[in-house]
């Protein structure tokens, strides 16, 4: 992957604030083969990548004018490209989950009936609200820490995928998985 000239990049952001679509248009043209390689590894699917790319750039433009510092494009649109493939993951995990939930239910409901042991609607929210408490407090890390515990844990790459998705170092992969993992361990001890 080729290395990008931010100095360029910025101008290009500040011509496309004042309306330049040629700007954004090259803009997206400097940029949207990184954020594909993201977008594809953490989806793991060109077709989902590609709507990702597609939602990333139509939310980048019309929230363009909110973008203070122009040199920061690329860690913004970093940030904008991570939600969207979370929300994207998120979906289809649920899409999945509802078309196995027949399957899952006679397995469990066989089961049950074996072990005469039943789980109480109240144990199996207990259970969802754990889950989506952890993913909110992980997301509420600063971002990098956040993406990386998440590429690592929930999308299960190795420290060398990470890094070559986040055009980050390895060994800054470490440090921020150690200090991810040890933020958000305060966290939920305190809670």
């Amino acid at each position: 992957m080729e290395s990008l000239d931010y100095k360029y990049i910025a101008k290009l952001v500040e011509r496309a604030k004042i309306g330049d679509s040629d700007a954004f248009a090259e803009l997206y043209a400097a940029t949207y083969q990184r954020e594909y390689f993201y977008a594809y590894h953490y989806l793991k699917d060109e077709y989902l990548a590609q709507d990702a790319l597609q939602e990333t750039y139509i939310l980048a433009l019309k929230n363009l004018a909110k973008l203070k510092d122009p040199s920061l494009v690329i860690s913004w649109l970093n940030q904008i490209n991570f939600r969207v493939c979370y929300n994207l993951n998120k979906k289809m995990q649920r899409h999945k989950e509802e078309l196995q939930l027949s399957d899952e239910e006679l397995i469990l409901m066989e089961n049950q009936h074996k072990n005469n042991h039943f789980h109480s609607p109240e144990e199996s929210f207990i259970k969802i609200e754990s889950k989506e408490y952890l993913i909110n407090q992980i997301l509420n890390l600063p971002f990098t820490e956040s993406q990386v515990i998440i590429l690592t844990y929930f999308q299960n790459m190795k420290l060398d995928e990470v890094a070559r998705v986040m055009d980050i170092s390895r060994s800054s992969v470490k440090r921020y998985l150690k200090a991810g993992r040890k933020r958000l361990a305060s966290v939920l001890h305190n809670d």
